[in-house]
């Protein structure tokens, strides 16, 4: 994107202005993209902060939340998350996802392309993957039915502030029709708004450890 397009007078076609297929001022998507930086890094610092002592209590809320919601079981074909950067560790909700009958899929990380996801199970085989993230080894890419997203932030509406790798973004783009969205996070990922663009999509359900924030059914 040129950025000094909206300097210079009107461009002679709207190819410099549309971003994923969406037409997009240039001066509001940089104002954004600063904005979404400086709130991820301060979101971040305030997940890594909370106390070591207080984090499995506010995992194991999560957790309970998440069954009562999803009630994991035979047919249940969801996709889950490896923690990274203290995001809420649901490992052990994903074993007992699976001992209910569930299949529980892991995202699989490829540079600049959509997720692609493979089916996980207590003690199967995993390699390192992009930027060392733990993927299950072997299997075929499956399809969720339901994805569980980690929050670095959501906003009032239900929009999701992820790591800014835009890989959710691409994968749910290529959707039709949409699994069902959850967002889950700490209470500390809370903001006003994310100022969401044309290509952000609002997560259906957020579950935080303190409460859900929404649920668009």
């Amino acid at each position: 994107m040129d950025d000094d397009a909206d300097a210079v007078g009107s461009p002679p076609c709207l190819a410099p202005l549309l971003v994923g297929g969406h037409p997009v001022d240039p001066g509001t998507a940089r104002d954004v993209a600063r904005f979404r930086r400086a709130e991820r890094a301060r979101l971040v610092a305030a997940r890594r902060g909370i106390a070591s002592g207080e984090r499995p209590r506010m995992t194991a809320r999560l957790a309970e939340r998440l069954d009562t919601l999803l009630s994991p079981g035979p047919g249940l074909r969801i996709a889950v998350y490896w923690p990274i950067r203290g995001e809420p560790d649901l490992r052990e909700w994903m074993a007992g996802a699976h001992r209910a009958g569930a299949e529980v899929l892991l995202p699989v990380v490829e540079r600049d392309a959509p997720l692609a996801f493979r089916a996980w199970s207590p003690g199967c085989r995993m390699e390192r993957g992009v930027w060392n993230i733990p993927v299950p080894a072997e299997g075929a890419d499956r399809v969720p039915d339901t994805i569980l997203a980690p929050l670095v932030g959501v906003d009032d509406e239900g929009y999701r502030l992820g790591n800014g790798g835009g890989y959710y973004d691409r994968t749910l783009a290529q959707f039709a029709p949409l699994p069902r969205l959850v967002g889950v996070g700490f209470g500390v990922c809370r903001m006003p708004t994310i100022h969401p663009m044309p290509w952000d999509i609002p997560m259906q359900d957020v579950v935080l450890d303190d409460g859900a924030v929404s649920h668009r059914g």
